[in-house]
């Protein structure tokens, strides 16, 4: 008679935890392309490994979800998702208000302790909000909305970089965007000579252009003066931008120009929380009718180059093959074309006062 069979129990086996074994320089280059501000805070509460090792990541993107009153009364926030005001100055009045985020709410430490992951988040400021990385080197920030009300079908779109002060601005405007029919055939107005149209100056479409240029860069001005404290606070950035999620304006600034900034005393406004507008020189240019890849068309196509007069500023030393680079690399797709189309016209020089 065989013995009866014994039955045991595996062994016990040691979980391991894969994701252990990857050294913490492998790990913060995932965490790099995650980018996203509030993703980071999620992954910061998985772990004190990722609660560590978070704050070290080097490329951030911060989404504003709304813009609320000076004084954080949450009940006054202004719903950025609504139609935009047709009157300008009320919109700006909207967009020079501090802007928040809430990214970690109701966020905890790993620990379990109870508290704040970041306790620094208790007014959830994007300044606030960044204090917690310490080696931030491309930094990207996107507002709810552009800053400029315009009419519905009205094409508004501007670039601008900065140092200490405005060193360039492209603004690319249109009266209309429209769909070119299939097959359609656009006949050259009498007037699209090259020349700017005396109906141009009649019918107020050079005041039209005026507020664009003013309006796109006041909104310019105030993005720069929010970021003030945040390019303070960080040492290591090499790249800012700070765009919205229309795609209307962006404030750019390289690794010059933050040294510059740093170097140099800002000017703000004194009517304002925004920087000075230095006295500029502007180079326009105008197409009553230009045609864009994609079959679509654009009506009083407008092209504006700005840059600070050369007396009393510190960015004389752009060369014009710069600034003709950062003019035709401003916009992607077919507003790139528009840009290239629209330098082959005739330019017309204009100046403007300091404000």
């Amino acid at each position: 008679m065989h013995p009866r069979a014994r039955i045991h129990a595996d062994p016990v086996l040691e979980v391991v935890d894969q994701f252990d074994c990857l050294p913490d320089s492998l790990v913060l280059l995932i965490l790099n392309n995650v980018e996203d501000v509030r993703s980071l805070g999620r992954f910061s509460a998985v772990s004190k490994r990722f609660y560590g090792l978070v704050p070290l990541v080097h490329d951030v993107y911060v989404k504003i979800d709304r813009v609320v009153t000076v004084d954080g009364d949450a009940e006054d926030t202004f719903n950025m998702s609504s139609p935009k005001p047709r009157n300008i100055l009320s919109h700006f009045l909207k967009m020079m208000l501090f802007t928040i985020i809430k990214p970690f709410h109701n966020m905890r430490s790993p620990n379990g302790a109870g508290r704040p992951l970041f306790p620094q988040l208790a007014q959830h400021s994007p300044a606030q909000v960044l204090r917690n990385f310490t080696h931030i080197r491309n930094l990207r920030i996107e507002l709810p909305s552009g800053d400029v009300g315009t009419e519905e079908g009205v094409l508004l779109k501007w670039r601008a970089e900065y140092g200490s002060t405005l060193q360039n601005c492209v603004i690319l405007g249109g009266t209309r965007v429209d769909r070119k029919p299939v097959g359609a055939e656009h006949e050259p107005s009498s007037e699209d000579n090259g020349s700017m149209p005396e109906s141009f100056y009649t019918n107020g479409g050079l005041k039209l252009r005026v507020v664009w240029t003013i309006s796109s860069l006041i909104a310019a001005s105030t993005r720069h003066y929010l970021l003030r404290s945040i390019i303070k606070d960080h040492r290591t950035l090499t790249s800012l931008v700070l765009t919205d999620a229309d795609g209307q304006g962006t404030l750019c600034m390289g690794t010059e120009q933050l040294k510059e900034f740093r170097e140099n005393q800002l000017s703000a406004s004194a009517c304002s929380n925004r920087t000075q507008v230095p006295a500029c020189n502007m180079k326009l240019k105008y197409a009553p009718y230009l045609e864009l890849p994609g079959g679509t068309a654009l009506q009083g196509a407008t092209l504006v180059a700005i840059k600070p007069s050369t007396e009393g500023n510190n960015v004389s030393h752009i060369s014009r093959k710069e600034t003709d680079a950062f003019i035709s690399g401003a916009f992607d797709g077919p507003f790139k074309f528009a840009v290239k189309a629209l330098m082959k016209r005739r330019t017309y020089l204009l100046e403007m006062n300091g404000f």
